[in-house]
């Protein structure tokens, strides 16, 4: 049985400029009587909220304290039931590693009517933030997504991607959650066949104020990474199509002299 009047609304908060929200997530944010906001949600983006809305920070982050997605479901299912509307606001796309599948299906198991509002997710603004397109005619044909995140299975076995096989691929590589195990990574993706010579691209904060980027090769990603200071939250390409970043580097300062 549906909650006639009570909702959950998913909608993902894009990667961190506000101006990236799409027009269907602004609707959802103002209608919204309860908002479960997550940690890499820019606060801008709550000047849409109702004053009259209660706004929960429910932080989920890589690496870092969070709150625990049993609490956060049993939240969203019981602010349903006593009538709300619900916006579980999250940074990226909720259906792009953002939890957003086990939530439907937990709020859907439960009776509750759920929306969800796509996001722009980081693994496409990053790129796109420093000139790298994620397909190109000459270098790419496609793009996987992949988490640099393990997890243990039920036998408490770490599950790893296998590295060999998506280095086989010859497709762009954007990894999400791998600013920590960027060693192994590295060291999977050369074992794979990888050229060390790859161009690789870390972004942190990408679309936000404190974006930052390093440029470097598959060979020198984890000396470079450490020297540069670079951290969480951060995605990385591997790719041939990360060349595409210097020349648009360099029309960036051409640009700039111009003015």
């Amino acid at each position: 049985m549906e909650h006639s009047k009570g909702r959950v609304v998913l909608v993902g908060a894009g990667p961190g400029d506000p101006e990236l929200l799409t027009l269907k997530a602004v609707k959802a944010i103002a209608a919204a009587d309860v908002l479960l906001v997550d940690d890499l949600v820019n606060p801008e983006v709550l000047a849409h909220a109702s004053p009259h809305a209660r706004i929960v920070n429910v932080g989920k982050r890589g690496g870092c304290h969070s709150t625990p997605q049993q609490f956060i479901e049993r939240l969203m299912v019981a602010e349903a039931r006593a009538g709300h509307c619900v916006v579980r606001l999250k940074g990226g796309d909720p259906f792009v590693f953002g939890r957003g599948g086990e939530e439907r299906a937990h709020l859907m198991a439960q009776g509750i009517t759920v929306d969800v509002i796509n996001g722009i997710s980081s693994g496409l603004a990053a790129p796109a933030a420093i000139g790298v397109p994620l397909t190109h005619r000459d270098w790419s044909s496609g793009a996987i997504f992949i988490t640099g995140h393990e997890r243990g299975d039920d036998a408490g076995q770490a599950r790893t991607p296998d590295w060999a096989l998506l280095a086989a691929t010859g497709l762009t590589l954007v990894i999400y959650m791998g600013v920590a195990r960027c060693r192994q990574i590295q060291a999977a993706l050369l074992a794979g066949g990888k050229p060390g010579s790859t161009p690789v691209a870390v972004i942190q904060s990408a679309t936000g104020p404190g974006q930052t980027h390093l440029i470097t090769t598959l060979a020198a990603l984890p000396a470079d990474l450490a020297a540069s200071g670079l951290g969480s939250p951060s995605i990385i390409v591997v790719g041939e199509v990360v060349r595409c970043a210097t020349a648009h580097q360099q029309l960036t300062a051409l640009a700039s002299r111009a003015i």
